[in-house]
This record gives structure tokens, C-alpha cells and sequence, in this order.
């Protein structure tokens, strides 16, 4: 059996197609997985698990009947869906994740990450990071009528979208040395993340990876691992493929 990983689904009720693909994509993989990790921005927005929309009810279910089947089923909160709290999780056969997480699969140590704390050139995103993640600011915003919520969320959101405007690709990606940082930190020798909508597998040199998950568009963006490989499957990694492999020494 295999351990399957996906970030950045940004599911919205807007957009129930997308929330039937991710169905139909869990539904296929049920039967040759035996874990789960989502790595942040499975929604995105996120106003408080007191506000589900009904549009979430069919990949509630199904991930529900993932649990049912013995799937272990892990989800780690991103820059979008920061909100999700224990509730959510638990109510829909998941365990909330600390990002960033050490996991071992296999005789392979991984850190898993959603990303966006790697990008610490864009300062002005780091600094609202920081505000927007203390749990006191949260109490505070979960404590407003819905329409409040939904009005901050948006002017932050309608903010956010002016400034990328004004930023180059390199500020919102990861830092190099930070990488570095945090990998030395942890002592491993695989990261795997999302955020940046980069898939790739890059080879930091001294037998050490970075493996980035991509956003999902029209189709999933995933990795696979089977405790020999990671293998990552995403239309836009090369032209052609739809897949690259890191075997595992």
C-alpha cells in the first residue's frame, strides 16, 4: 500500500466542479492507499468549522468512508484555510497536523510542510502571517456574525491579490537558505511541500530533495509514495509527461 499527498485543492462552493473531481480522485485511490496527508489550502477560504457550506458535504462523506476503510487521514492547514480547526478535522475522519510535521515512512524521515513559512522574502506576507496565525486575534474573529467574517476575509483577499501584482515570482517562492535552515534543523533529508504551485522535485545536492506539490486546476496534482519512490504526477511538469520519480536509496 502507498501514502498519498495533496495541497493547494483550494476548493470553493463556487466551483462544485472541482469538489466532484477531488470525490471522484479519493474514490479511485481508496483501494491502493493506506494514508492521507493534505498539506494545507484544501479550501480556499476557511471562516470557521461553525460555517461549513453544504457545497462540502459530498468530500466530507468521502472522506468519512476513507477513514471507515482503515485510511489514515491527516490534514495540515495552509495560508488560506488557516481557520480549520480539531472539529472540522475530527468531524470529517481527519487528525489536524502541525506544519511543520517529521514523519517517518518506511526507513524515510520526511518534514511536511505546507510551504508559505519558507517564503521569507516576501516580508510583507511573513508579517501578516504571524498576526493573522495568534490565537487570540482567532478567538476574536470566530466570535463575529458570519458576515463579518466573510467582509474582513474578502478585504484581506482583494488586498492580497493587489500586492502579487507589485511582487516578482522570486519573493513569493521559497528561500533558498531557509530551506537549508530547516531541513538542517529537523535532520532530514526530504521536504516535501506545497504553496508556491511549483511541482517539482529538486535535487538540493548531498543526497537531500525538496518535493513540491502543485495546485489543483482542471486536474489533481499528487505524489505517491510506495516506500521504495516518491513519484509526482502533475500535467505541467514536463511536456509530455505527466509524472517524475525519486527512488529512494
Amino acid at each position: 500500500m502507498s501514502t498519498l499527498f495533496i495541497s493547494d485543492l483550494h476548493l470553493s462552493p463556487s466551483n462544485p466542479e472541482l469538489i466532484q473531481t477531488t470525490v471522484d480522485f479519493l474514490a479511485q485511490q481508496a483501494s491502493k492507499i493506506d494514508q492521507l496527508y493534505i498539506l494545507g489550502d484544501l479550501f480556499n477560504t476557511w471562516l470557521g468549522d461553525d460555517i461549513v457550506p453544504d457545497e462540502f458535504q459530498p468530500l466530507i462523506e468521502q472522506l468519512t468512508k476513507l477513514k471507515q476503510v482503515g485510511i489514515k487521514c491527516y490534514l495540515m492547514v495552509g495560508n488560506r484555510d488557516f481557520m480549520l480547526g480539531k472539529t472540522f478535522a475530527h468531524s470529517s475522519g481527519m487528525s489536524l497536523l502541525q506544519d511543520p510535521t517529521l514523519m517517518e515512512i518506511g526507513q524515510c524521515k520526511v518534514l511536511l510542510m505546507h510551504g508559505d513559512s519558507l517564503c521569507i522574502d516576501d516580508i510583507s506576507y511573513q508579517r501578516y502571517r504571524r498576526w493573522s496565525r495568534n490565537p487570540f486575534l482567532q478567538y476574536c474573529f470566530l466570535l463575529l456574525p458570519a458576515t463579518f467574517r466573510q467582509g474582513i476575509s474578502d478585504k484581506i483577499k482583494q488586498k492580497s491579490h493587489q500586492k502579487k501584482q507589485h511582487k516578482s515570482a522570486e519573493i513569493m517562492d521559497v528561500n533558498c537558505k531557509e530551506v537549508d535552515r530547516v531541513m538542517a534543523k529537523f535532520r532530514v533529508d526530504y521536504l516535501l511541500h506545497g504553496h508556491t504551485h511549483r511541482p517539482a522535485i529538486h535535487d538540493l545536492g548531498h543526497a537531500q530533495y525538496r518535493i513540491v506539490l502543485g495546485d489543483w486546476q482542471k486536474q489533481p496534482s499528487f505524489i505517491i509514495f510506495d516506500g521504495y519512490q516518491f513519484q509526482l504526477f502533475d500535467p505541467r511538469i514536463i511536456e509530455g509527461s505527466i509524472a517524475t520519480i525519486l527512488n529512494i536509496s
